[in-house]
């Protein structure tokens, strides 16, 4: 999913999507930049479109997918904008210092170190793949602010469209992966947002976890919003990402 400027020479930004979403979740972002920003929404492997893309589903995997795909699009100045468990996959990228990367904006993120699933939570999200309803109890659980029924609804197909593995395998490892070593390689500027009701990553996670190991990084913490930044708190993170 993309979508051009009217004038070119600017830096892209590079969308990457939460776990169980992708890259249409950007769409209301996308709406919101407008112009001024040239949007480009990648699907993660195992999500949207990349739905049978074969493991592993690794933050590297991940990482390397991402990479291609920056090369492949011919990107000379781009900044990434990871959600979630896309923000992790952001900063293992950023963390390779790419050509051209000119900063990271980084919402409601997956740490560096292990997410902070509990046993039985993980236990119920595992069990929820495939499930209608369950799906829609965790969208529910992760939104704050009312979504609109077609949002809602968006967001569930998403996540049933997710293949079985790339589930698992984020849930069972990904979440799980430690890459705390590498974040002082990061060398770019580094926006955190995180919304003040977020109960998958609270905000005291993201201070004890990331904030300490990013050299040049400022949190933005967004009142009344969850943990789906980019659809319940848009405008906030439009008008701050374009900075």
């Amino acid at each position: 999913m993309e979508r051009d400027p009217v004038e070119g020479g600017r830096t892209a930004l590079v969308l990457l999507h939460h776990f169980g979403g992708s890259a249409r979740t950007w769409q209301p972002f996308i709406e919101c930049i407008g112009d001024r920003r040239r949007c480009i929404a990648l699907d993660l492997p195992g999500f949207g479109r990349q739905v049978g893309r074969p493991g592993p589903y690794t933050v590297a995997a991940m990482a390397d997918h991402v990479a291609a795909s920056i090369v492949e699009l011919g990107l000379d100045r781009f900044t990434l904008v990871g959600h979630s468990m896309g923000g992790k996959v952001a900063l293992a990228l950023a963390a390779r210092r790419p050509a051209g990367l000119r900063s990271l904006v980084l919402l409601a993120p997956s740490p560096p170190s292990a997410e902070p699933i509990g046993h039985q939570q993980r236990k119920t999200l595992l069990a929820a793949w495939g499930a209608r309803p369950a799906l829609a109890d965790i969208v529910d659980a992760a939104t704050l602010r009312t979504l609109s029924v077609d949002v809602r609804a968006l967001l569930i197909e998403d996540m049933l469209s997710v293949a079985r593995q790339a589930w698992r395998g984020w849930l069972l490892a990904g979440s799980r992966e430690d890459i705390t070593a590498l974040m002082a390689r990061i060398d770019v500027p580094v926006c955190v947002m995180s919304g003040d009701g977020d109960t998958a990553i609270p905000t005291a996670v993201i201070e004890a976890e990331l904030l300490p190991r990013l050299a040049n990084a400022a949190l933005l913490v967004i009142a009344g919003a969850g943990h789906l930044l980019p659809i319940e708190a848009t405008a906030e993170v439009a008008n701050t990402t374009i900075l």
